[in-house]
């Protein structure tokens, strides 16, 4: 259920990340949405290695953690892809 949940909180951690990061981005909602996924997996597993992460339901915590891995992994995107 844990990487289920993950997802779930990447698909809205996507959302509120592109709205907390200012900036245009080239991407679409699709990417949007992947990147939030990604992000919030990535959070997940830099929150467990640290010891805080794992989640056991839905709860503000997870969702902090989630929001800040999809806006770490939006600026990243953001870096590499570059003005076209």
């Amino acid at each position: 259920m844990g990487i289920l949940s993950w997802i779930i909180f990447g698909l809205i951690a996507g959302a509120i990340a592109k709205l907390l990061t200012p900036g245009r981005d080239p991407q679409g909602c699709i990417i949007t949405m992947v990147i939030g996924i990604v992000g919030a997996l990535l959070g997940g597993w830099i929150a467990t290695l640290f010891g805080f992460g794992g989640i056991s339901g839905f709860d503000f915590r997870s969702m902090v953690i989630a929001v800040i891995g999809a806006i770490l992994l939006l600026l990243l995107w953001r870096v590499f892809t570059g003005r076209r």
